[in-house]
């Protein structure tokens, strides 16, 4: 069993609450995004909505992980063993989300899907810029300050999401305002790139500390 600090505890705490608020963030994006999607016709915003039950994975792996460790019936080998399965979760996570979302943006090339312009949508993802990117740093900080890998590649995906958000905005506005329908599958299959890298690096165990 390994004791831990006040100071720890605290920490661990805050990403608790913070992986609690990306779960219960995503769940609601995710149900409001694809229902807006399937209601314009559009993939982005389809694959915008998938991608938040992805996170919602990532974001679950990291409760079982804080939990883990905040219970204190674990020791530093068994803890270890928690950290490496959970970053792994992660990796997986960004892994199949590039898949999905490679194949949606090909195929809305290929198909030259044009889909209706979105309020509801482009509102979203607005919102999702905000949210995202103060719950990554946020992540990021506390993922530091525990010296955990998990939490610090959970963080990495929040920010490819917050990414994701961007293009899917800049994308839905182009489409509704420009007509230039292939910019935001052009974008997101950058995106998917992006996240393939980062999760081979979680996979392998080779995230930034």
């Amino acid at each position: 069993m390994v004791a831990i600090t006040a100071q720890r505890a605290f920490l661990l705490r805050r990403g608790l609450h913070l992986e609690l608020l990306t779960v219960g963030w995503n769940v609601g994006e995710g149900v409001i995004a694809i229902a807006a999607g399937l209601a314009a016709g559009s993939p982005a915003l389809i694959g915008f909505g998938v991608d938040s039950f992805v996170e919602s994975i990532s974001g679950t792996a990291l409760i079982w992980r804080l939990r883990a460790e905040l219970g204190g019936g674990e020791d530093a080998a068994s803890l270890e063993r928690i950290e490496r399965r959970a970053e792994r979760i992660v990796g997986v996570a960004f892994l199949v989300l590039a898949a999905y979302v490679a194949l949606e943006a090909v195929g809305a090339l290929v198909g030259r899907e044009e889909p209706d312009a979105s309020p509801v949508g482009m509102a979203l993802t607005a919102v999702s810029i905000a949210v995202m990117l103060w719950l990554a740093r946020a992540k990021r900080r506390t993922g530091e300050a525990l010296g955990s890998r998990a939490l610090i590649a959970d963080s990495n995906q929040t920010y490819a999401c917050w990414y994701l958000s961007v293009t899917t905005l800049v994308g839905l506005a182009l489409n509704a305002f420009v007509g230039l329908w292939w910019a935001d599958p052009l974008a997101a299959l950058g995106i998917a790139l992006l996240l393939v890298r980062e999760g081979i690096e979680a996979v392998r165990g080779e995230v930034d500390d």
